[in-house]
């Protein structure tokens, strides 16, 4: 039975996502730490899975989440090929996102979003052994990308990034198996607050006293970024409410966040080639960035595109998730001829959760 609760947190995050690299408003990131959640999320699935499936939920989550790149991969490295980019054997990496696939300039900002991916990648690749670990010893288990993340940014600042995002992104990712272990619920909620409010007020400290290139972005202060997401996830974990019907009683709501599950990956890999796009083509017609009218024009036209890009990749989902591929996920099934019978919305496949690529920087996030 799916989480109602799980997948309304991703719907925000993927809005917050999109909406972010549209305006760049970095009061965002710490309003809804998006990547962090989505990431908790996933380990809370791929807990799930392994518990179910063993060693082969492996190969079972690769397969959900590789072919949707594989169809970004074909329409965009012959066109980066045409426009300048060197052919080269790490051409591979956009087929099995290991290491940072080549790119020219604009496809480095278009296609910024494939590092979530990369890391996405690698944290299922380690999941049974950090699983194997967890069970054993949960503390020392999770508090260990932490500090992994403490010696980069204190004793190694010129790490590479995916070494820092696995400090930064990995713990996230281990709350989720503390979700699904079941224990962050069983902390009492006065416990839960007394860890939660220092952890994340630290983290606050920290980012308002290092403040990076755009400001209070969590996305440029990882240690900040690290202590205000563990507050915040165990947070809308540990505080979880016991149901949210309302989400499926509002007939519109109910669909927006069947679609947005079952396309996330879609909406997350083709929303920002379109903020980029749009970026420039909107700013030669006098539509400014900086100005209300011309957020208002880019938010509206990257989201009919990304509807438009849902309508036409988004069955690769589907066949990735082995369900009959169509349009638009969560309508109604429709009764043949003469029968009465109440429409029955399609239930949604599990989905691959999302997280927060690179803003307009190809270094940002």
């Amino acid at each position: 039975m799916r989480n109602r609760y799980y997948d309304l947190l991703r719907s925000l995050a993927i809005v917050r996502v999109v909406v972010y690299h549209v305006t760049g408003w970095a009061f965002l990131t710490l309003a809804f730490p998006a990547m962090s959640v989505m990431f908790a999320l996933a380990g809370a699935l791929m807990a799930s899975s392994l518990d179910r499936w063993g060693p082969s939920a492996v190969g079972r989550r690769l397969r959900r989440l590789l072919p949707s790149l594989w169809l970004l991969a074909l329409i965009f490295v012959p066109a980066m090929l045409l426009t300048g980019l060197a052919p080269s054997w790490r051409l591979v990496f956009w087929a099995v996102p290991l290491a940072d696939a080549p790119s020219n300039g604009w496809g480095a900002l278009a296609l910024s979003v494939v590092w979530y991916l990369r890391d996405y990648l690698w944290f299922v690749l380690v999941s049974p052994l950090a699983r194997w670990l967890f069970r054993r010893w949960p503390v020392p288990t999770l508090l260990a990308p932490y500090l992994l993340l403490g010696v980069v940014e204190f004793g190694y600042p010129d790490a590479p990034g995916p070494l820092r995002d696995f400090g930064l992104y990995f713990g996230a990712w281990l709350l989720g198996f503390a979700q699904h272990d079941g224990l962050l619920r069983r902390i009492s909620r006065r416990l839960l607050v007394a860890i939660a409010v220092p952890v994340g007020a630290a983290g606050l400290a920290w980012i308002l006293t290092h403040q990076g290139p755009r400001g209070y972005d969590l996305n440029d202060v990882p240690l900040g970024n690290a202590l205000w997401s563990v507050a915040f996830i165990m947070l809308v974990f540990g505080l979880a409410p016991s149901a949210v019907a309302w989400v499926d009683r509002w007939a519109p709501l109910d669909r927006a966040v069947t679609v947005l599950n079952s396309r996330a990956l879609t909406v997350y890999l083709w929303h920002m080639p379109f903020v980029i796009s749009l970026n420039g083509l909107l700013s030669g017609l006098g539509l400014a960035h900086s100005s209300a009218l011309g957020l208002a024009a880019r938010l509206a036209a990257v989201a009919v595109l990304v509807a438009v890009a849902v309508a036409l990749f988004g069955w690769v989902e589907d066949l990735a998730a082995r369900r009959p591929p169509c349009m638009l996920p969560g309508g109604t099934v429709r009764a043949p001829a003469g029968v009465a019978a109440p429409p029955v919305r399609e239930a949604p496949a599990r989905s691959t959760p999302a997280g927060e690529p690179a803003s307009l920087s190809p270094t940002g996030r």
